[in-house]
């Protein structure tokens, strides 16, 4: 497949699940489903995605637009949603429904859900500003990133160590991730039913508590400190402390020293000297969950990690062959773990591909001298594409396509070829 085949078929795929409209109370809609069929919806993290791929397609206004259209319902104390239902009577599944707060109006007008998720907008905005050069838009954002990331910091920091605590397994945007069935008193098990009823009981018992983060903290039935989700809290709140001095806002330094706090906990509380690992931590005793996936590896890409540390999990994980070698990388837990099924099945995140790692991940590769691996992930993607189509997830061995068609994350490639072109012309 050809550079300018990619981005065509891109382009096209963004524009036929994208949406635009008004709500009933009057506010401006504009966003991309990640897939026209099984998820209509706005989502948080989804958003983030698809202002990286509209900006490697040269789509500035539109990246401006979702953003807008993403913060639109912000709440006065800065909480932002996983999920937007623009216009919509229901969520489209009963799961779905235990994931907003019981009022009411959630059921006749558009609302967000009560959950939140990786939060990535703040590297959006910056990518944004980075490609367009509008300061006007980064006024604009820049107070409603701030209110975010306080709500973040003020409502989700359970322990007061800089790290966020989730409070379900849909939260981290990595769902059935296993790590989480330790968590849920489900360890060492084929997933089956059971752990299917445990996850929804977690949605179905935060709904009872009307979402009360005191009351659910303290009941601790769910209270995973996921380390994917927190490295991204870490980078983007060094993006936001970017973001604030190149405004001349004074805050830079808090930002900057509240990412310095995260990374130091990360390094602290999450990583595992022995096994070379950085892991999932759950309870108020930061029980580590040993159990390798790629998020094991994921803080190496944080300024402030040493680069001996970096270097000793990419070696002890990354390149070991009996763990996340695959014809497709990356398989979404090590293939030597019992969980480990490449096959379609509800429990998405147990083995396939999925694009949001090699997209995480390559940036890494391709600064730190690791230029036949960042190629790879290119080259796997463009082969799953041509091969699969775009496919919410794929079969790390054979590349067969799973899940929802016409699922936008595999345009992330464009987004890392334009990485690989401005690399070389460095």
């Amino acid at each position: 497949m050809t550079e300018k085949e990619i981005f065509e078929r891109t382009r096209k795929l963004i524009y036929e699940n994208m949406i635009k409209g008004r709500s009933k109370n009057g506010k401006k809609f504009h966003y991309t489903k990640p897939a026209p069929e099984r998820y209509p919806f706005q989502f948080f993290w989804d958003t983030c995605y698809h202002v990286f791929i509209l900006s490697a397609l040269g789509e500035h206004d539109m990246a401006r637009e979702h953003l807008i259209s993403l913060f639109a319902m912000q709440e006065d104390d800065g909480f932002v949603g996983h999920m937007i239902y623009w216009n919509r009577l229901k969520p489209g599944r009963m799961a779905d429904f235990f994931q907003s707060k019981p009022q009411i109006s959630n059921l006749y007008k558009s609302h967000m859900s009560a959950l939140i998720q990786p939060p990535l907008v703040a590297q959006a905005v910056a990518k944004i500003y980075e490609n367009s050069g509008d300061k006007d838009f980064l006024a604009e954002m820049l107070p409603k990133l701030k209110k975010y990331y306080l709500w973040l910091a003020k409502n989700r920091d359970f322990d007061g160590d800089g790290l966020l605590t989730i409070i379900s397994p849909f939260e981290s945007g990595i769902d059935w991730k296993p790590t989480y069935d330790v968590a849920l008193g489900f360890p060492e098990k084929k997933a089956d039913w059971r752990l299917f009823l445990k996850v929804v009981w977690i949605d179905f018992r935060n709904f009872l508590n009307n979402y009360n983060l005191e009351k659910i903290n303290k009941k601790a039935l769910f209270r995973v400190k996921d380390v994917g989700f927190n490295t991204i809290y870490a980078q983007n709140l060094q993006a936001l402390s970017r973001l604030c001095h190149v405004t001349n806002d004074d805050d830079d330094a808090y930002y900057s020293s509240l990412g310095d706090k995260v990374t130091e906990s990360i390094l602290k509380i999450m990583y595992d000297e022995k096994d070379a690992a950085f892991y999932d931590v759950y309870g108020k005793k930061n029980t580590k969950i040993k159990i390798l996936t790629p998020t094991v590896f994921y803080p190496v890409v944080i300024d402030g990690i040493p680069h001996s540390v970096a270097k000793k999990v990419m070696e002890a994980h990354f390149f070991n062959e009996e763990e996340f070698d695959t014809s497709f990388p990356l398989p979404s837990v090590a293939k030597n773990h019992p969980s480990f099924n490449p096959e379609e099945s509800l429990y998405i995140w147990r083995g396939p591909t999925w694009i949001a790692h090699n997209w995480f991940m390559h940036q890494f590769l391709m600064e730190s001298g690791y230029k036949e691996e960042s190629k790879k992930m290119i080259d796997s993607i463009l082969k799953l594409i041509a091969k699969s189509g775009f496919r919410e997830y794929y079969n790390p061995f054979t590349g067969e396509g799973y899940g929802a068609k016409d699922f936008t994350w595999a345009g992330l490639v464009i987004d890392m070829i334009q990485m690989e072109k401005r690399n070389k012309s460095a």
